[in-house]
């Protein structure tokens, strides 16, 4: 790996320790006063990506849970591509501070394939493709914003984040488009029913997120172009993607970690063959995370190659309670973002090596 430095030293240094001595879950999913150091002292949010990529690797060695990934992986992303000048002038300010949390509701079932990670999120199937199920919109009488009617499952953090940001469609099935709408949720009223699930991994806190009539405004200027939506959203899973692939490096670099100080001489020989296959998948995740962009298939295959580590070092870690806790991680993640051989897959796709079918192409 690329050596590391002094800033970023100080601020894996920092955050390791904040973490060590902090990082615990709690019934909310997280601790608020640790969201709010880490945000407001240590300036996440305003991190460029190979310090806040230095930073996902620490979260995911102490396996901390937080907001990081819904709230400034995937949300605040999108709030600043496509949100209008007053949107972002009162929200990207509060989300950098920590005093505002958010969540991204795609109520397809498939958060991967609304970010472009594992299919062509141009086409509506990932959100329900128009018909029955998903979440409708339609404009609040008077013409003054939206009400949603719908439900989405999987939401990261959408038991306790203050601002959703919801896929919703609009137009009916004949002209049916995709929208992005904005969901205060102290101003939601008693239409938005959320419920937070026990989930894999007690680390990560998906919800279902239930809207009768719940009153929206669009992220963005109105008339909203689809097309920009959906480039909004593949552009941010590519960044989550080197984001995640961080904290899946870090978690299994922590399971291995474990391992070795457990481990006899001929086991720690036995485990030379994973440490190269963590540290692989930790420069190639540094790498994407240096490119400008980055690149459309960096981060998607550091994701594949960091799942498939942690994978592999949540089955070596010691004692069990650490080998289950880094499993349920594993597992969590291929579920909500790969599995790995379909983020190689659309990567192989996107450059041509496959058709859209998975075939080899001429």
């Amino acid at each position: 790996m690329e050596t590391a430095t002094d800033g970023q030293r100080e601020i894996r240094r920092t955050l390791r320790d904040l973490l060590d001595r902090y990082a615990r879950p709690t019934p909310e999913g997280y601790d608020p006063a640790l969201w709010a150091r880490m945000s407001g002292e240590l300036g996440l949010a305003r991190l460029a990506l190979p310090e806040l990529a230095l930073a996902c690797e620490e979260t995911g060695r102490a396996l901390a849970p937080s907001p990081l990934l819904a709230t400034t992986v995937l949300a605040a992303p999108l709030v600043a591509a496509l949100g209008t000048p007053a949107q972002r002038a009162e929200l990207l300010p509060r989300i950098a501070a920590g005093e505002l949390t958010c969540a991204l509701a795609a109520p397809g079932g498939s958060l991967a394939h609304a970010l472009g990670l594992t299919g062509d999120n141009t086409t509506g199937a990932w959100s329900g493709d128009g018909r029955a199920g998903g979440v409708q919109a339609r404009p609040a009488p008077g013409g003054d914003g939206w009400l949603l009617y719908g439900e989405a499952a999987q939401v990261l953090d959408g038991h306790s984040a203050g601002l959703l940001l919801v896929a919703a469609h609009t137009g009916g099935f004949a002209r049916s488009r995709t929208l992005l709408l904005l969901v205060r949720t102290r101003d939601a009223g008693p239409g938005l029913v959320r419920t937070r699930h026990a989930g894999l991994d007690p680390t990560r806190s998906p919800a279902a997120v239930q809207l009768r009539d719940v009153p929206a405004e669009l992220l963005g200027e109105d008339p909203a172009d689809p097309a920009d939506i959906t480039r909004a959203l593949a552009a941010a899973g590519r960044t989550a993607a080197v984001l995640l692939a961080a904290e899946a490096a870090g978690a299994a670099r922590g399971a291995l970690d474990g391992a070795l100080g457990h481990a006899t001489a001929r086991e720690r020989h036995r485990l030379a063959d994973l440490h190269v296959r963590v540290e692989a998948a930790r420069t190639l995740t540094h790498c994407a995370a240096r490119e400008p962009g980055p690149g459309p298939e960096s981060g998607p295959l550091a994701l594949a190659q960091a799942l498939d580590a942690l994978r592999d070092a949540a089955g070596e870690a010691v004692p069990p309670h650490d080998a289950d806790r880094y499993g349920r991680r594993a597992i969590a993640d291929a579920l909500l973002f790969g599995p790995a051989g379909r983020l190689r897959a659309r990567a192989a796709e996107r450059t041509g090596l496959l058709g859209p079918a998975g075939e080899a192409a001429a």
